[in-house]
């Protein structure tokens, strides 16, 4: 069945604290491998994102694996850092009253968990967060959710989708190809939202607000049927 609207909503930096995730790896990647293993770490990091296209954070933690000495303290360490990933508590990392604005939502359609990442760390975080249950199981991941979107329709067919992101880049890019069908929620969170010279190369979302929290005092039912005039209102009482 056709919906009405879906809503969907992205994970890191959107309903979850992914930077402070990141600052918690660094400390315990200095902690085991020092400053020079930690920059290591994310030199491969960085190298495994350009060529998949993802961040993979234990395929990274794989890699760095051969450059460890056989028979160093390092190599059992390594395995301690991989349980660190797998058993992170991502559910404290949950921004405030996100689970409010998730069940708020789905009052008015059905609430995605759409996300981009690997196959093992991004769904174990998306379950240890608490937002697999929050939204019933329907959780899509890709490698480029914006070059996803048949793929979105024939899972979750809608009359109109609501994108949440803390990436203009990506909301601008969804924007072009479903046009009206689609209303962009930008959340200025995290440091993709804050960079000025990034957001400087895209177009404004059909909405901008400061936390994920706000949406739970907005009125989702204008936004949904008339998104520009609705957001514009919202704009200009701020």
């Amino acid at each position: 069945m056709t919906a009405d609207v879906v809503f969907l909503l992205d994970v890191d930096n959107t309903l979850l604290d992914g930077d402070r995730f990141i600052a918690d790896l660094q400390d315990h990647l200095k902690k085991n491998f020092g400053a020079e293993g930690a920059q290591r770490y994310w030199a491969i990091f960085n190298s495994l994102r350009e060529d998949l296209g993802y961040v993979d954070y234990l395929g990274a933690l794989q890699a760095l694996r051969r450059d460890l000495e056989h028979g160093s303290a390092n190599e059992q360490r390594l395995m301690l850092v991989s349980s660190f990933l797998i058993d992170y508590p991502f559910a404290d990392r949950l921004y405030a009253n996100v689970l409010q604005v998730i069940m708020r939502l789905g009052r008015y359609g059905q609430t995605v968990i759409l996300t981009d990442g690997d196959v093992v760390l991004q769904p174990r975080k998306v379950q240890r967060s608490g937002l697999w249950h929050a939204v019933d199981g329907r959780v899509l991941i890709y490698v480029h959710k914006e070059e996803s979107l048949d793929a979105v329709q024939s899972h979750y067919p809608a009359r109109h989708y609501v994108m949440v992101d803390d990436k203009l880049r990506i909301l601008a890019a969804m924007k072009s190809i479903w046009l009206e069908r689609l209303t962009t929620i930008f959340v200025r969170q995290g440091h993709y939202a804050l960079d000025k010279t990034e957001l400087a190369k895209y177009a404004a979302a059909d909405l901008t607000i400061e936390h994920i929290g706000d949406l739970a005092e907005l009125d989702i039912r204008s936004l949904i049927d008339r998104p520009a005039e609705t957001a514009r209102a919202i704009k200009e009482s701020q």
